[in-house]
């Protein structure tokens, strides 16, 4: 299959579901997470406590690794992105403000969450869920996809 075809499809589900499961590893101890994340720029950005235990192991790490996958009820149907790359808190600045944008316009739900009038960006965020917003940067994509034939799986560009 050409790449302009499985870069489509890989991004067809990765704009398609929600949750990506964050993988962190220290001291010979895996450990994943699921986060809602929305993807824009090339990167996966997502709110977490700085305290989690997957934000705490992926910055002293400088790794981590995700996947995304929809829910199937038949191996045919399996398909999936798996990643390795490196996560970053974001501070202030244009990039976290379309970011922060995107993922409200992903999880139109967050507005709940906040009064009328009250900021809806990284400050406002933090404030109400003691969160910090993070960016997951893959350096490592592959593509996974049953439906093509069993147990294929293709790197794609980032």
């Amino acid at each position: 299959m050409d790449p302009e075809n499985l870069h489509a499809l890989a991004m067809e589900l990765i704009d398609s579901q929600s949750t990506m499961s964050l993988a962190t590893s220290a001291d010979g101890k895996a450990w994943a997470a699921p986060v809602y994340y929305v993807f824009h720029d090339h990167e996966f950005f997502f709110f977490s406590s700085p305290d989690s235990r997957h934000i705490r192991e992926a910055l002293e790490s400088g790794q981590a690794s995700a996947a995304i996958y929809p829910f199937v009820s038949s191996w045919r149907d399996i398909r999936g992105i798996q990643m390795s790359g490196r996560v970053r808190k974001l501070g202030p600045g244009l990039k976290a403000v379309r970011a922060v944008r995107a993922y409200i316009a992903k999880y139109p739900f967050t507005r709940e969450f906040f009064d009328p009038g009250e900021d809806l960006d990284l400050e406002g965020f933090g404030k109400r869920f003691r969160v910090r917003f993070y960016g997951f940067r893959p350096e490592l994509v592959y593509y996974m996809d049953n439906r093509i034939k069993f147990s294929f799986r293709e790197e794609i560009r980032p």
